[in-house]
């Protein structure tokens, strides 16, 4: 098999590491790259990385050509915008994998509260599938569309969710703490990511406000089968990628250090199988992660409290390693395929 891929909005760093991606993987070859401002261009003098390894002029966006020349598109848009191309995609008969938060969420009044604008394809706000393989690979094997999962989310609902699902924590009080790489921000020019602004510091921001909050507390309910209660706060650290989260949960028992073995062990059950999720006795941190699909996980006794903790990187597991998981998932091909 040799799958052929669309990416749109190739000119930022989620579309520079799925370019980097496809350019090893042995079933699948990038074919069409799309780019408004940049089309006529060499996708190599938008990254230059690329040179020697991808060979593509960036295109206009072109729905009847992506679905003659494509078996699937990923689609790297902001939010609102991304609806209305994957709708147009999916209209021409192409499979989509959506790096947006346009259809990850589960209630279309939660979605146009946090991201204030009317969904442009309200009918698939709820009925789209949410793409961790970890939990739903067999409804993304069938899916036509894909809603990749935000990087945040992903370092919190991987160890949260089957802890609420076996009811070994209380859900009515979680707390995630979160710090990423500035990558998270993006490629375009903000003051706040400036080099200046974030080197030698680190801050809290959207306090309260953060739009991946109603995601995490989405996707935990959805797999724990509850409604839980999510503080979460991001913070903006000095490197350029990676997400570690700390996350601070109440067990259901009196004895913490006996929760901390249950919770271990459920972690091992859920996730056994999954090649993706590494539960670790030492204390995870974004370098022994970085540039890779990988998550690691461990548990730790403090007072009456376990602290979780989750590593990532934000660009692989948090967004582009994920899009080539479910792409694998999608046509059959063993998930690790192009991803070690």
């Amino acid at each position: 098999m040799s799958l052929s891929v669309a990416l749109i909005g190739a000119t930022g760093y989620t579309g520079l590491e799925v370019a980097k991606l496809l350019s090893v993987h042995p079933q699948a070859r990038l074919t069409i790259a799309t780019a408004r401002a940049d089309a006529g261009q060499p996708i190599a003098s938008v990254h230059p990385s690329l040179v020697g390894r991808v060979d593509l002029v960036l295109e206009e966006l072109d729905a009847d050509k992506i679905a003659s020349r494509c078996d699937v598109a990923m689609c790297c848009l902001p939010h609102g915008a991304s609806a209305e191309t994957v709708r147009g995609l999916c209209a021409a008969g192409v499979r989509v994998i959506d790096f947006s938060a346009d259809f990850r969420l589960s209630s279309l009044d939660v979605y146009e509260h946090w991201y204030k604008v009317k969904h442009p394809w309200p009918e698939r706000v709820g009925q789209t599938v949410y793409g961790l393989p970890e939990f739903f690979a067999d409804e993304i094997a069938k899916a036509d569309l894909v809603a990749n999962p935000g990087c945040y989310p992903t370092s919190a609902i991987l160890p949260l969710a089957p802890l609420a699902k076996a009811g070994l924590i209380e859900t009515d009080d979680i707390i995630v703490d979160s710090k990423s790489g500035v990558s998270g921000a993006g490629r375009g020019l903000k003051l706040g990511t400036l080099y200046c602004e974030t080197n030698e510091s680190i801050a809290a921001y959207a306090v309260g406000s953060h739009r991946h909050g109603p995601e995490i507390d989405d996707l935990v309910g959805r797999i724990g089968g509850i409604d839980p209660q999510v503080i979460f706060t991001p913070h903006l650290t000095p490197m350029s990628r990676g997400i570690l989260s700390t996350i601070y949960v109440r067990p259901k028992s009196d004895d913490v250090v006996g929760a901390v073995k249950q919770v271990t062990q459920c972690w091992r059950d859920c996730y056994g199988e999954q090649p993706f999720v590494n539960v670790v006795d030492h204390l995870p941190a974004t370098a022994h992660v970085a540039g890779t699909n990988y998550v690691q996980m461990a548990a730790r006794a403090s007072g009456k409290r376990i602290v979780l903790l989750s590593a990532i990187d934000n660009l692989a597991k948090g967004a582009s390693g994920a899009a080539i998981q479910n792409m694998n998932v999608m046509f059959g091909i063993d998930q690790q395929v192009g991803l070690n």
